[in-house]
């Protein structure tokens, strides 16, 4: 005889399941349609490329935010920090260096990884709260350095014209981000589902107290998690920064908001231990087509920042009911 509870409770597990895993999809398909009935340019080239730019390096920092994440300590707040950071880096080595400057960039990125992921994992300190002190330090420590101003590529040497223009390279007509964005993500998606890194990630995310009694070096996994995003924050802090054509502080407000609110859209949970990167890189869409839907519209920067805010806390609550309902705590 079947339990009707039982039966309820496989009907809700289904559909949570979904949620997870491609449910994302769905709304995305909605916000095309959204955006054809919104303007006839939606469709467009301009439009299409609108959406792309913002969109691959948006997806770049979701990528390395979906470890920290997966691995059950939330989002790195000091994401911005460290695009800013990694950008002037580069900007400052590129004359000396030559165009291996941007690795000078990604390693001073990485370097600040490096110290979250030993803080969190090794000393155990609250992550929100560490983070978010290591991007004001870090804010606060570019803007005394460079006196509140920006700095600027030199285009006239033959490293900084390379600079300025790697963010719009093209291989085959495709923009050089988008390629980056597709090895990333392809990479990271077989380091979750074939690795035994992905593997210690998933289960510290989804009980670290086990994992460490049964022998994951649950400490190390962490820190190797903050290291991965903060390459992929460097990345695309040195990506925007040659787009934008100028090292500020200001580059990459935002992108720690909206990298986690894709993550989420995307299915995984904050609690760590369940999601996919095929699902962080449909939150990524859904967050693009969106603000890009809202721009057409006529809406304002703060009209849409109000409108994020209130879809990530919809999907965070949407997903604490059905974890809840199912047994499974993890939101």
């Amino acid at each position: 005889m079947i339990d009707r509870h039982d039966s309820r409770k496989l009907r809700i597990s289904i559909w949570n399941k979904l949620l997870q895993g491609l449910g994302v999809y769905v709304v995305l398909i909605l916000l095309l349609i959204g955006g054809t009935v919104v303007s006839k340019d939606f469709w467009s080239i301009d439009n299409f490329l609108n959406i792309v730019r913002p969109v691959t390096l948006l997806g770049i920092v979701a990528v390395g935010i979906a470890f920290i994440t997966y691995g059950g300590n939330y989002v790195d707040l000091s994401i911005p920090a460290i695009m800013a950071f990694s950008g002037m880096v580069a900007v400052g080595a590129v004359p000396w260096l030559g165009i291996s400057g941007i690795l000078c960039g990604i390693a001073a990125g990485m370097a600040i990884g490096l110290i979250n992921g030993y803080i969190v994992g090794y000393v155990r300190l609250n992550p929100i709260i560490w983070t978010l002190a290591m991007g004001f330090m870090l804010d606060g420590l570019l803007r005394w350095s460079t006196g509140g101003n920006q700095v600027y590529p030199d285009d006239t040497t033959r490293a900084g014209e390379l600079f300025v223009a790697l963010a719009r390279f093209e291989v085959l007509q495709v923009p050089v981000m988008t390629i980056v964005l597709v090895i990333l993500a392809a990479t990271a998606h077989l380091v979750f589902k074939r690795t035994w890194l992905g593997g210690q990630i998933q289960f510290t995310g989804a009980a670290y107290d086990v994992a460490a009694a049964s022998g994951v070096n649950v400490r190390r996994v962490v820190l190797y998690t903050f290291l991965i995003s903060s390459f992929a924050s460097s990345l695309a802090g040195v990506l925007l920064t040659s787009l934008s054509r100028q090292g500020t502080f200001t580059n990459g407000q935002g992108y720690n908001f909206n990298g986690i609110t894709a993550v989420v859209l995307g299915g995984v949970a904050l609690g760590g231990g369940v999601g996919s990167i095929v699902g962080v890189l449909g939150g990524v869409l859904v967050i693009g087509l969106l603000g890009n839907i809202m721009t057409l519209n006529g809406w304002g920067y703060f009209e849409q920042m109000i409108a994020k805010g209130a879809i990530f806390i919809f999907v965070v609550g949407a997903a604490t009911y059905f974890s809840r309902k199912t047994g499974n705590e993890k939101v």
